[in-house]
């Protein structure tokens, strides 16, 4: 059974972001690693290569960034990923969710697969547009934002929970399925994991190794532009109401909900 598993390098979530004169996210002013929404995938697509059946189940991770993205590889190769695949061009510089969609879904065209797995949505642009898209391109069945996932007689079964009710659905492979941070808790790599991973395959592609033109792709090519970014405005601290033996603390607190007309 062939598993691919999508991962994204993205800006750590504790660091502020800068953006471009082009308003892209400047990348290289902020620290990043593996997307946290990711490492659900790795687990979940780890433990369905693990319950095949087949003895030669194999799962390799895939993304598309610059030179930086290989450090999320590094890490799904050391989670126990059998090798890696790094789509780098210069001409992807901008590219929005409909053009990554393109190129990934060329890239697991060339590894072939049973199943694609993904997280739900990543946590720097959390559109959780890629998902159907690819399942789109590559004309298969999509099963988004599964809570849990398992492959059973040549289909994969999901269950799926929000407020409403719990659904549990199924769909042939090869297919795409999305998992939520419910999913499973992530394996943590061990030492001799994260040396071994030195030695596991991880090739780099090109546009024009998958056969595409980059002249489709980049800022200038892409469907969607961004206008205009407004920087998030930090919250002031929050005021610290206290009692005493007068009851200072009630007094306070509706003080504090009559000023701001709660009450």
């Amino acid at each position: 059974m062939k598993v691919v598993v999508l991962v994204k390098h993205v800006p750590d979530t504790a660091a502020d972001r800068h953006f471009a004169a082009d308003l892209t996210l400047d990348r290289d002013a902020v620290a990043g690693r593996l997307d946290e929404a990711d490492e659900y995938a790795i687990e979940q697509a780890l433990r369905i290569a693990e319950s095949a059946t087949c003895d030669s189940s194999t799962v390799t991770a895939l993304t598309m960034g610059p030179p930086a993205a290989g450090a999320a590889l590094r890490r799904a190769l050391a989670m126990g990923a059998d090798g890696g695949v790094h789509v780098l061009d210069d001409a992807l510089h901008g590219s929005d969710a409909l053009a990554t969609a393109r190129v990934l879904a060329a890239a697991v065209r060339c590894l072939g697969f049973d199943l694609v797995v993904c997280g739900a949505a990543s946590t720097d642009s959390g559109t959780a547009l890629v998902p159907p898209m690819l399942g789109e391109l590559l004309g298969v069945a999509v099963i988004s934002h599964a809570d849990a996932v398992r492959v059973e007689e040549g289909e994969i079964v999901a269950r799926r929970e929000d407020d409403a009710a719990v659904e549990e659905v199924a769909a042939p492979l090869p297919a795409v399925a999305s998992v939520t941070d419910r999913s499973g808790q992530p394996r943590y790599p061990k030492i001799r994991a994260i040396a071994d991973a030195r030695q596991k395959p991880l090739r780099t592609w090109s546009l024009t190794d998958l056969g595409m033109d980059p002249d489709g792709f980049g800022l200038d090519a892409s469907a969607t532009v961004v206008r205009m970014v407004i920087p998030h405005t930090r919250r002031r601290a929050g005021g610290v109401i206290r009692d005493d033996d007068r009851g200072g603390a009630a007094v306070g607190l509706a003080d504090f909900l009559t000023e701001r007309h709660f009450i």
